[in-house]
C-alpha cells in the first residue's frame, strides 16, 4: 500500500431525488480529512434539483465529477460508477446519509498497518433513528463491539456475524482491483430493489484479506416504522428474492462453512418475519416464497441454530411437513437476555426497552402466529 494519504479513493453517490439531503451528504464528502478523492455524482434521472445541487457543487470543487443519466435504478447506476472510477478504493455514500470527517484517512491508515494488504476495509455504523423527526437519536449499530476475528485481515468464515446484519455496504471501502479481479457487480435491479444484498455476500464471501475497524463513521438514515410497512405491503416479496439471490451466490462460490450458512439462515428468518409482521403468512405467495426459502435452507443448521426463536423453527417445520421440535425455550430465554445485555452496552437503556417492547408486542405476528 502507498502512503495512505496519497490513496486516491473513488466516492460514488448514486442519486435519485435526493435534494432535501444531498447538500448535507456532499459537504460530509467533501469534508473528509483525505483529500484525495474522486467524487462521482451520478444522477440517475432524478426530477427534483438534485442536479442543479450537484452543478453548484462541481463548480466549486474540482473533486466532483457529474455522471448524468437516464433513471435506471441503484444497482445499475452504481455499476456505471465503477467502470467510471479511477481510485484505488471505492467507496459508497447514498445522497440521503452523511459521514464523518475522519472515515477514509482513518480507515486508510488502519489498512497501511496490515499484511497482507486487506481487500475490504468493513466499520459500524450510526443508526439514524427515526431521522427528521422529534425522536431522531444517533445510536450504535447491532454490530458494533461484536466483531471479533481472530486476526486481521481475515476471511469471512472468522466474522461470519457480519453477514447476519443490515447490509451496510457503504460502512466499508473495497479495493477496485479486488472487485475487477471477481467481477464483482450490482445486480441491475430497478428502483432500489436491495441490490446491495448480493453485493454484500459476493464481496465478503470472495474477499481473502477483510480488515474491520471497530469505529463507526457513516451516518444511516433508518426508515421509519411507517416507511418500513408501507415497503412490506408495497414489495411483499422482494427480501425473499434478495436472500434467494445471496444463497445463489454461496453456492456458486461453492461456501459450506457453517458459520456463514447459519449466518444467511438467520438473515432468512429476520427478513421472513419483517415481512409477516405487516403482511399476514396466510396470503398465497408469502408462503409459498417462504416455503421456497426454507427449501433452500440445511434442516440441521436451522434446528440447531441458538438464535433462531422456538416459534420460528415451529413454522419452520409446519411449512417443511416436519414434526415440530421439542423444547428449546430455556436456552432461547438465555439469548435473549445476552442480546438485552449488550442492547443495554450499545444503544442504553431508553432505546433497549423501546426494542423489547416492539419484540414482545410483535412476536407472535413474526413467528406466524397471529
Amino acid at each position: 500500500m502507498l502512503n495512505p494519504s496519497q490513496e486516491l479513493v473513488s466516492v460514488i453517490v448514486p442519486t435519485f431525488n435526493a435534494g432535501p439531503y444531498l447538500e448535507q451528504c456532499l459537504d460530509s464528502i467533501l469534508g473528509q480529512t483525505h483529500e484525495n478523492l474522486e467524487v462521482l455524482c451520478l444522477n440517475d434521472g432524478s426530477t427534483d434539483n438534485s442536479l442543479e445541487i450537484m452543478e453548484r457543487y462541481a463548480a466549486r470543487d474540482s473533486r466532483i465529477r457529474i455522471i448524468n443519466k437516464q433513471n435506471e435504478g441503484y444497482g445499475a447506476t452504481c455499476n456505471r460508477g465503477l467502470a467510471e472510477a479511477k481510485g484505488t478504493w471505492i467507496a459508497i455514500v447514498e445522497p440521503d446519509d452523511w459521514i464523518e470527517p475522519g472515515m477514509y484517512a482513518d480507515m486508510l491508515a488502519f489498512a497501511a498497518t496490515l499484511t497482507p494488504e486487506p481487500e475490504i476495509i468493513k466499520t459500524p455504523y450510526w443508526r439514524i433513528w427515526m431521522p427528521d423527526t422529534p425522536e431522531q437519536r444517533k445510536i450504535n449499530c447491532s454490530y458494533k463491539n461484536r466483531v471479533h476475528p481472530p486476526a486481521q485481515p481475515f476471511v469471512i468464515a472468522e466474522a461470519a456475524h457480519l453477514l447476519t446484519h443490515h447490509p451496510s455496504i457503504w460502512s466499508a471501502i473495497y479495493s477496485k482491483a479486488f472487485l475487477d479481479e471477481h467481477n464483482i457487480r450490482f445486480k441491475p435491479i430497478p428502483g432500489a430493489g436491495w441490490a446491495d444484498n448480493p453485493f454484500l455476500m459476493e464481496t465478503l464471501c470472495s474477499a481473502k484479506a477483510i480488515a474491520y475497524l471497530d469505529t463507526p463513521y457513516y451516518c444511516y438514515r433508518e426508515e421509519t416504522p411507517e416507511k418500513s410497512q408501507s415497503f412490506a405491503e408495497k414489495s411483499t416479496l422482494l427480501p425473499f428474492d434478495r436472500w434467494n439471490d445471496m444463497q445463489d451466490i454461496l453456492e456458486q462460490l461453492g461456501v459450506t462453512d457453517e458459520e456463514v450458512l447459519r449466518a444467511h439462515i438467520s438473515r432468512g428468518f429476520t427478513y421472513l418475519s419483517g415481512v409477516i409482521e405487516y403482511v399476514d403468512l396466510s396470503h398465497e405467495h408469502v408462503r409459498d416464497a417462504a416455503k421456497t426459502m426454507f427449501a433452500r435452507m440445511d434442516q440441521r443448521l436451522v434446528l440447531s441454530h441458538p438464535e433462531i426463536s422456538p416459534g420460528a423453527k415451529a413454522l419452520y417445520c409446519e411449512l417443511m411437513g416436519l414434526e415440530p421440535p421439542r423444547g428449546g425455550h430455556i436456552a432461547y430465554a438465555g439469548n435473549l437476555i445476552k442480546q438485552g445485555l449488550y442492547n443495554l452496552s450499545n444503544t442504553g437503556p431508553a432505546f433497549t426497552l423501546y426494542a423489547t417492547k416492539h419484540y414482545f408486542t410483535h412476536k407472535d405476528k413474526r413467528e406466524g402466529r397471529s
